[in-house]
């Protein structure tokens, strides 16, 4: 079973009076690294909660360029580590013999956190992977009132969350307002990662016509990654920021924010969204 949560005292302190400070349990969200490799050669260390490790590193491999589709991946699986005991924080990759190797070269080290993403790379241009889609020919049409609805949905699926409190979610919905799939992390960019892999795996690239929807906010690397998998419409529940908004532009992708309740933004390609 994965190790989505830990279980630690705390002191429980209350400032208007009611009770003592008291010790009692509490549910913490697991964060642990996750090591990436292909055919046994580190590519990449990720901090995430446990769980739906090869679907994240397959969304990984595919959002940041290193395969186009399911085919490009012979074999994934989870290795044992060096911990003891043994908690399998491995994932090896074995591509296929047409797939070109993962550049490593100092300007595509990836180093992720459960924060910021992908980390550490030596220039604006290693970060800027361009899509195989051309998400501009997507005609996919989404109403109003079903992106309104979607952050509730989203929210009544993080069973993760209800414990712990301390997890972003991404989920991938139909057109209108069906949910495929959710994925939970410490991570926001882990769990599009999970959710993109999901993807791969199923043979369903591109996602043409489909909605991203993540929790907080929508990122440049957010943005990267939904154009990478050939997602038209990016919703986030809280704020994009202006690299974000540029990308959205340029890829002619949707993107949505401050998603809550009977209001949202539409800081990208509005003719998507009808009311």
């Amino acid at each position: 079973m994965a190790r989505t949560m830990n279980r630690r005292p705390v002191t429980k302190i209350n400032l208007d009076g009611s009770a003592e400070p008291r010790r009692r349990p509490d549910d913490l969200a697991a964060e642990e690294p996750l090591e990436i490799r292909i055919r046994k050669a580190p590519l990449a260390v990720t901090m995430r909660t446990p769980g739906q490790d090869i679907d994240l590193a397959v969304g990984f491999l595919l959002t940041e360029g290193v395969i186009s589709h399911a085919d490009d991946v012979l074999t994934a699986q989870l290795c044992a580590g060096t911990d003891t005991p043994n908690t399998y924080n491995v994932v090896d990759v074995v591509l296929g013999p047409d797939v070109p190797p993962p550049v490593t070269d100092p300007t595509r080290n990836f180093y992720t956190t459960s924060s910021c993403g992908v980390c550490g790379k030596a220039s604006i241009d290693a970060v800027r992977t361009r899509s195989q889609f051309d998400i501009t020919t997507d005609g996919v049409s989404v109403t109003a009132q079903t992106l309104a609805s979607l952050p509730d949905k989203l929210r009544a699926a993080q069973r993760t969350f209800d414990r712990t409190g301390g997890l972003h979610a991404a989920g991938l919905f139909t057109a209108d307002g069906e949910l495929l799939v959710l994925r939970e992390d410490v991570g926001r960019h882990n769990a599009v990662d999970k959710v993109i892999g999901w993807a791969v795996r199923e043979g369903r690239l591109p996602l043409t016509g489909h909605v991203l929807l993540v929790s907080g906010r929508a990122s440049f690397e957010l943005t990267q990654k939904a154009w990478m998998a050939g997602i038209p419409l990016l919703a986030a529940v809280s704020a994009p920021s202006t690299l974000a908004a540029e990308l959205a532009d340029e890829a002619g992708m949707t993107l949505v924010g401050f998603l809550r309740g009977p209001s949202m933004n539409v800081y990208a390609g509005a003719h998507r969204v009808t009311v």
